[in-house]
């Protein structure tokens, strides 16, 4: 980026077709004298590594790549976070913020690892996800094949394995198949973190690369890791590959495996609808994952167009009363005589009932543990159902997908982009880079730093027009109460 002005040309007007002269003068004045994008520091091993070697990057010599000019990446190319400019905000553009930006994702044409002494270890924490197996077949043939890296180890059982267990050793041949498979292969836990331990295991087995793959709480665990490398100043690489089926970790355009939930996800309210609209006063109720996020329940409904009501975490609802939940549902079943309901797992949570230990739980990651709003939600359909139309015929068919969806294989395009994420983790690695996360921003892939990453989040903004798209496709109300 230079710092020549930008400026937007005006388009061919007509006396038919003329713009309004606000907005002329508006596109007129928008140039900006020095836009000169705010870099996010991305931690390299020589930053606190001294006289450490370079290498010429092996692919000069591979025989499958012939690097041309533009092929390696430069330190000056760089990925925009924000792309969109509301001209009305930004005028009169005396003094605009400057954009936020992110090394671009690729190749360097230098390298700060000697394939042949290169120890890389992989690990996947936290619940399934479609595509888990696909990152970690791609990253042993990536190393493989375009690095000669042949000292690769799978950590078992996730960050616990580091130091409980014995790695296993990869090769292309061991995971030549591992992508059409659902789970992970190397197994996962939750929980199990303990920071000297892993730093130790990781600095007494020589892994001098480490490929994390998981959600935000393991992301946390991979601040902290590279945090204590830093400490004792080990010559150890950290990189992060985010992991979340729910499609909540922030700044990323979106999770792998999350195009797959929401495929699988359309299956599971094809199957409600079809069970509801088959029984009189018919309700299919599916449950989705979200625990904070409702990014699959949405996208699945407006995929699928067989939803009366989404139900997300984002967007408060109510039961009883005008305008809730029950006299929506009883104006749909006269009208259509059946309805379903989609909600994600962590809607609703401040209407259940907790009891006081209930209250207190926490999983092994320590995220509170959820009730089953799928339960509940069908109990109390039941309960006023029988309260407002005693005798009446009523049925609700309750289907939770949820398990099925995580455990399955990814589909074409969550495989080609898994591809891509653990391709570009290794060429990032390669180059020095450390404490970093991979992923797409608006269709580029950029290192980010790990600890953004672990503290962003990605939430439904019900303010938006995709919101606005869902409530005009299912016509639900809006639950706020006059």
């Amino acid at each position: 980026m230079t710092d020549s002005h930008l400026k937007i040309p005006l388009p061919n007007t007509t006396s038919r077709g003329r713009q309004p002269e606000k907005l002329n003068q508006l596109i007129e004045s928008l140039s900006f004298p020095s836009l000169n994008p705010q870099l996010q520091k991305l931690s390299h091993l020589s930053g606190y590594l001294q006289n450490l070697p370079t290498f010429t990057n092996p692919l000069d010599h591979n025989q499958y790549y012939h690097p041309i000019d533009g092929f390696y990446i430069s330190s000056s190319d760089v990925v925009l976070r924000q792309i969109l400019l509301n001209l009305s905000d930004t005028f009169p553009l005396s003094s605009p913020p400057p954009p936020v930006a992110y090394h671009r994702a690729g190749p360097r044409k230098h390298v700060f690892f000697d394939p042949s002494t290169v120890r890389a270890a992989i690990v996947t924490c936290g619940g399934l996800c479609p595509g888990l197996n696909t990152v970690i077949r791609e990253l042993v043939v990536g190393l493989w094949d375009l690095y000669g890296v042949r000292q690769i180890f799978g950590v078992m059982a996730g960050y616990r394995g580091f130091y409980s267990m014995e790695p296993i050793r990869l090769h292309p041949k061991l995971v030549h198949d591992w992508h059409m498979r659902g789970g992970t292969i190397l197994e996962t836990s939750r929980g199990g973190f303990d920071l000297h331990k892993i730093v130790d295991a990781i600095e007494s087995r020589r892994f001098n690369q480490v490929y994390i793959i998981g959600g935000d709480g393991t992301m946390r665990g991979a601040v902290a890791i590279f945090d204590e490398i830093c400490h004792r100043k080990l010559n150890v690489a950290v990189v992060g590959i985010p992991k979340t089926v729910d499609n909540d970790v922030g700044i990323i355009d979106r999770s792998f495996g999350f195009q797959t939930a929401v495929e699988m996800a359309q299956q599971a309210i094809h199957a409600a609808h079809v069970e509801a609209e088959s029984a009189v006063n018919g309700i299919g109720l599916v449950k989705l994952m979200g625990r904070s996020t409702g990014h699959i329940v949405l996208h699945a409904t407006l995929s699928s167009r067989d939803v009366d009501c989404c139900l997300i975490p984002e967007n408060d609802f109510y039961l009883e009363e005008k305008g809730g939940l029950f006299e929506f549902l009883e104006q749909r079943l006269k009208e259509n005589g059946h309805a379903v309901v989609v909600v994600a797992e962590g809607a609703g949570q401040d209407l259940i009932p907790r009891t006081a230990s209930q209250k207190e739980e926490k999983d092994e990651s320590g995220n509170p543990v959820f009730l089953d709003v799928g339960v509940w939600l069908k109990s109390e359909l039941k309960r006023w159902w029988d309260r407002d139309h005693p005798g009446e015929l009523f049925t609700v068919k309750y289907i939770d997908p949820t398990y099925m969806i995580r455990a399955v294989p990814a589909n074409a395009t969550d495989n080609l982009y898994c591809t891509l994420l653990a391709h570009s983790a290794i060429h990032g690695v390669m180059a020095g880079y450390t404490g970093f996360v991979t992923g797409p921003i608006n269709g580029i892939y950029a290192y980010i730093p790990v600890t953004e990453v672990a503290n962003a989040k990605n939430v439904v903004d019900i303010k938006d027009n995709k919101w606005a798209w869902v409530r005009s496709v299912t016509n639900q109300p809006n639950f706020v109460k006059s």
